[in-house]
């Protein structure tokens, strides 16, 4: 399910149906360059205002109910849009970038390095996530292929952590 280029949806089509503001990353996927870095970004920006709040039990839980909500969110929206896993959807790249933060070693080094290996691995879509894009065309494929990537990014920052001192 690569994402497909198309002009992004206005903010009439936003503001249309919850789900659209949701899978649309509250306006980020929007952005008419690189939507995925964009929500990506948002992210980043974003986690340091709910970080301090929740526990580490209450911010898992957080996420994993922002996914299921993803789920249907991308699934209505790409029905909207009529593409399954339109670039406007980036909700599935916040997610998981959110879960890569809240195992990410602290420092602004630290969290950059997980942008641009979560990023890399977006793009690339190693197995199994290039099953979840090619196979699963529904809002579970379109959020579940980002969770590779996030994994992914994980082990890179954990292997990264092991051999720099």
């Amino acid at each position: 399910m690569l994402k497909i280029r198309t002009k992004p949806p206005s903010l009439r089509f936003l503001f249309s149906h919850p789900a659209h503001l949701i899978a649309c990353g509250f306006g980020s996927g929007l952005s008419p360059f690189a939507p995925g870095t964009a929500g990506t970004l948002f992210a980043w920006a974003t986690f340091p205002l709910m970080r301090p709040w929740l526990s580490d039990f209450e911010l898992l839980a957080l996420l994993l109910a922002c996914f299921v909500a993803g789920v249907f969110a991308a699934q209505r929206t790409g029905a909207d849009l009529g593409v399954v896993d339109h670039g406007s959807i980036v909700w599935d790249e916040i997610v998981p970038f959110w879960l890569v933060l809240v195992f990410c070693p602290p420092g602004w080094l630290w969290q950059g390095a997980a942008f641009l290996w979560f990023r890399f691995f977006d793009i690339t879509k190693p197995q199994p996530a290039r099953y979840f894009d090619e196979k699963v065309k529904n809002g579970f494929g379109v959020m579940a292929d980002d969770v590779v990537a996030g994994a992914y990014t994980l082990l890179v920052l954990a292997l990264m952590r092991f051999v720099l001192p």
